[in-house]
């Protein structure tokens, strides 16, 4: 089979362009409950009935646990120059606080040795949406002590790894996981409170300047940013009540995090309702110099007014012309060039496109050559990268490009029955396939995986996934 061709030429992209793909604890790793691992909030949500399609857990997932090596290789055989990867706070410290699991730490040991003797560039996020069930019990990201906790956290992972991580997340989508787990009930840990949301929206920022403090004192050289959310956000209908509706919306969605930890301020309508929560000196504790902005697309967002709603506004539906993946998202990946250039100017940092990727529940198995035809992924993947070479061309500080996911995963809410991965995971057995999109990639950014014919990976062995 001969090599794929690249659809953009290296002159497309600034010199030291990054290459990367992605994943989170909680979605791949499983052991849930080995080696001294304690509960997390997902583990607690996904045994709610009804939460999780097909009542999937994460106790599995894709074991990479165990199999860190297997996809370290596949990594570089598809050429990424980077993993971004997140530590799974109840796996180091299993009530989130006090003692430590070295078995834990042992394992990000490994991952990281794997990964730098392979030549990929660890990049570690402390926190992407699995906080300790003790912490939880305790109040969780509404107790203003969480900012606190967080910190003794960032402690125990830089010292422990800072000597060979250098490029550090501290939160993934604080406003997805916030807005989610404590707006609209529809994500760990499962509350809808207005008065809970504000608080957790600024505790989490607090614990971000923490964050950014401890990393930059304990950490040589230490590259560090946050990963956000970051797409453009539309009313549904040109009423004068959804335009306002998606205003707020869009400070919810987009710019409550970044504003607070960049600009030093709330937007003004989150402004307003945070400022009982707000004590002195809080603002200059959350915006801390960071070195760049990380940012998640997948897709416009289009707003509505729900008078009954924790906010009064809510998702509405995209354009009727305008077409949709099988999971509902709308297909605009011209939004992406917007979002670009939006946060360039309005934040002044490099950007690393931290995750973008295509999304669907339809049928993805290897056929009977061993190939995953996913050409609505190719196709999406290839849009997107092309409306960031325009970005790029029209004055967007792009630095490097994280493609979700490496595997198909747990995907929250999904379950297993929605996958995201460049590589097919067949979850009854743990077999690797990479698609048809990571042969793509990998011709884009010179893997040897693109010249390589029906690749797979794993024994196949069965796992005991329920």
């Amino acid at each position: 089979m001969s090599p794929l061709p690249s659809d953009f030429p290296a002159s497309d992209f600034p010199d030291g362009f990054l290459w990367g793909t992605s994943t989170s604890a909680f979605q791949v790793e499983g052991a849930a409950a080995a080696d001294g691992r304690g509960p997390s909030i997902w583990d607690s949500f996904c045994r709610l009935k009804g939460r999780v399609d097909n009542g999937d857990t994460g106790d599995v997932a894709c074991d990479h646990y165990h199999r860190y090596a297997e996809d370290v290789a596949l990594m570089r055989e598809i050429g990424v120059g980077a993993y971004r990867f997140s530590i799974s706070w109840p796996r180091v410290l299993p009530r989130g606080r006090g003692v430590v699991n070295e078995a834990g730490l042992d394992f990000y040991d490994r991952l990281i040795d794997r990964l730098l003797e392979a030549g990929i560039e660890p990049w570690a996020c402390l926190y992407h949406w699995d906080l300790p069930q003790a912490l939880q019990d305790l109040g969780g990201w509404s107790n203003r002590d969480s900012a606190g906790w967080y910190a003794d956290y960032a402690v125990l992972c830089a010292r422990r790894f800072g000597d060979r991580v250098k490029r550090w997340a501290t939160f993934n989508e604080f406003s997805v996981f916030t807005l989610f787990g404590y707006a609209l009930g529809w994500g760990a840990p499962s509350v809808s409170d207005r008065g809970e949301h504000l608080k957790v929206i600024h505790h989490t920022n607090l614990a971000h300047g923490a964050g950014v403090d401890v990393l930059r004192d304990l950490v040589p050289g230490a590259s560090i940013g946050a990963v956000h959310s970051f797409q453009p956000c539309r009313p549904a209908d040109p009423a004068p009540e959804t335009v306002e509706a998606a205003a707020l919306f869009d400070e919810l969605w987009n710019l409550g995090f970044p504003d607070a930890q960049i600009l030093g301020r709330y937007p003004p309508r989150l402004a307003r309702a945070i400022e009982p929560y707000v004590k002195a000196g809080d603002m200059a504790r959350i915006c801390r110099p960071v070195d760049w902005f990380g940012m998640n697309h997948y897709a416009p967002l289009f707003a509505q007014a729900e008078p009954g709603a924790v906010w009064g506004c809510g998702f509405g539906a995209p354009p009727e012309d305008m077409p949709r993946t099988d999971i509902g998202w709308p297909l605009q990946p011209a939004a992406f060039h917007e979002a670009l250039l939006h946060a360039t100017a309005r934040y002044r940092l490099p950007i690393y496109v931290t995750e973008n990727g295509y999304g669907t529940k339809a049928a993805e198995a290897p056929d009977a050559q061993g190939i995953v035809m996913d050409r609505e992924r190719l196709d999406y993947l290839r849009a997107c990268i092309g409306e960031m070479v325009r970005a790029l061309k029209d004055g967007a500080d792009v630095r490097g490009y994280f493609v979700w996911s490496l595997l198909d995963n747990f995907e929250w809410g999904g379950g297993y029955g929605t996958r995201f991965g460049i590589v097919h995971v067949d979850f009854e057995t743990q077999k690797r396939t990479p698609k048809e999109s990571a042969r793509w990639y990998a011709a884009l950014i010179g893997g040897p995986l693109a010249g390589q014919p029906n690749a797979t990976s794993g024994t196949g062995r069965p796992t005991g996934r329920t």
